[in-house]
C-alpha cells in the first residue's frame, strides 16, 4: 500500500510511518452477532456471480424472504441457518481507491446508471468482435444485458417500457451468439436463439444465426427451415441466404463423405 494516502479533505494527508507485519485483524463473534450472515452472505455470493445482489427478493425484508422461499439457495448457509455457528472473520486491505478510480459493476449501478452503462458496453462490445476478441466482447454483452434484465424485471411484461428492454436485450443477446459463433459453441447458439424465436416468432436474425449454427452441426432439415423462414421475413436477405445454403451443401457433403469412409468396414 502506498505509504501516503489522501483522505479527502484538503491539506491533510495520512502517512504510514512503520507498515505492519502482525496478523491481519481477526474477529471472533458468538452465534447472536451472526444471525444475519446467511442472508448477507447470499447477497455477496450473488454479486461474486455478477447477479443483483437483491433481485432475489419479494417485496419484503430479507428475512420475510427467507421464509417465503423457504431456502437461501445454498446447502451451506441453510445449514447455518438452522444450526448457527460462532464465525471468524479476517479483514484484509487489499487496496485503497478514491470513488472516481474504480469502475463500479453492474450490480452497484441504480438503474438510471444501468442504462446509461448498456450503450457504452455495446459498443465495446462490438469494438472487441471486431478485433477478434471474442471472449471479451461476450464479457461486455453480457453485462449490458445483465443490466438491461434488471431493470426489465421491475416493468410490468408486453408493456411498452418492457418491450422496449427486450428488443435491446434481444440485440445484445445476437451479439453475443454472433461471438459464440467464431467460438464454435454451437449448441448454446441454438439454445439462446431458439428462446428468443420462441417469445418473438418475428424476429429474422434470430433465425439467421440459428440456421448459421445449425449448418455447424449438420442439422440440414433445421437449417434449411430457419432459412426459408429468414426470406419469408426478409426477401432482401436471399443473396445472404443463397450463400449460407451453399455453405450447407458442402458440409453436408463432406459429412457423407466421412460417413461412407467411417461406416466403409462394418457392411
Amino acid at each position: 500500500m502506498d505509504g501516503t494516502m489522501l483522505l479527502g479533505v484538503e491539506g491533510i494527508k495520512k502517512t504510514i510511518l512503520y507498515g505492519g507485519t502482525a496478523e491481519m485483524p481477526r474477529f471472533i463473534t458468538g452465534t447472536k452477532h451472526t444471525g444475519l450472515y446467511p442472508l448477507v452472505a447470499k447477497s455477496l455470493r450473488r454479486i461474486a456471480e455478477g447477479k443483483d445482489p437483491v433481485d432475489w427478493h419479494i417485496h419484503s425484508c430479507g428475512m420475510a424472504n427467507m421464509f417465503a422461499y423457504h431456502t437461501l439457495g445454498y446447502d451451506d448457509l441453510d445449514q447455518l441457518q438452522k444450526e448457527p455457528q460462532p464465525l471468524y472473520f479476517v479483514l484484509e486491505l487489499v487496496k485503497v481507491q478514491q470513488p472516481s478510480e474504480y469502475d463500479r459493476e453492474s450490480w452497484a449501478l441504480n438503474d438510471e446508471e444501468r442504462l446509461k452503462a448498456v450503450p457504452l458496453l455495446h459498443g465495446q462490445g462490438n469494438k472487441l468482435y471486431k478485433l477478434g476478441r471474442y471472449q471479451d466482447a461476450t464479457n461486455k454483452y453480457k453485462e449490458a444485458i445483465v443490466c438491461i434484465k434488471n431493470i426489465q424485471h421491475k416493468e410490468k411484461a408486453w408493456e411498452a417500457p418492457w418491450l422496449k428492454l427486450e428488443k435491446m436485450g434481444n440485440m445484445l443477446t445476437l451479439n453475443y451468439c454472433q461471438c459464440l459463433l467464431r467460438m464454435e459453441e454451437y449448441y448454446e447458439v441454438i439454445e439462446h436463439t431458439s428462446d428468443i424465436i420462441n417469445q418473438h416468432p418475428g424476429e429474422m436474425k434470430a433465425f439467421y444465426v440459428r440456421g448459421k449454427a445449425h449448418i455447424e452441426v449438420w442439422n440440414e432439415a433445421e437449417a434449411r427451415a430457419d432459412f426459408e423462414r429468414v426470406l419469408d421475413l426478409d426477401p432482401g436477405m436471399k443473396k445472404a441466404v443463397k450463400k449460407d445454403l451453399g455453405v450447407l451443401n458442402m458440409r453436408m457433403e463432406e459429412k457423407n463423405e466421412e460417413d461412407k469412409v467411417k461406416y466403409k468396414g462394418m457392411f
